[in-house]
């Protein structure tokens, strides 16, 4: 298993965790995602149906953490006879994945089809993070 792999495998935001202690009670969900390596690519696919990318949704990298963040509003109206019946769901949601090191920010490409965002991030050369450097030691 590579580097990428090891570190692919067992590396999870601390914001995760944070952010499903408090979704609890208040019925929201974060956002749901799978991500996957396609060849010298890390590849987010995250689940947002039902959303206008252009408006309701924001794709940010920061300090190495790629930020999903989505607004969803949805009314439904049910007129009839003698009745009316509105009803309306609302929330917004943020989703925060690490990213490997060396991934560069304006690298990072995202799209929008289906329901599915897409995020694309190509990945550093594996000599290049893996290279060590020698650290000189003075006396004192």
């Amino acid at each position: 298993m590579t580097d990428l792999m090891k570190w692919f495998e067992s590396h999870r935001s601390p914001m995760d965790v944070i952010e499903r202690l408090f979704e609890g009670e208040m019925g929201s969900s974060p956002i749901r995602v799978e991500e996957m390596v396609d060849g010298n690519t890390l590849v987010v696919r995250a689940e947002l149906p039902g959303i206008d990318p252009e408006k309701d949704v924001d794709v940010t990298v920061t300090d190495g953490v790629l930020s999903i963040k989505a607004e969803r509003q949805e009314k439904t109206e049910h007129k009839d006879k003698d009745s009316y019946r509105s009803e309306f769901r609302y929330g917004s949601f943020v989703r925060r994945l690490p990213l490997p090191s060396g991934v560069q920010q304006g690298d990072v490409t995202a799209s929008y089809k289906d329901g599915v965002l897409e995020v694309r991030a190509p990945l550093p050369d594996q000599r290049e993070v893996a290279s060590a450097s020698k650290v000189p030691i003075s006396r004192g």
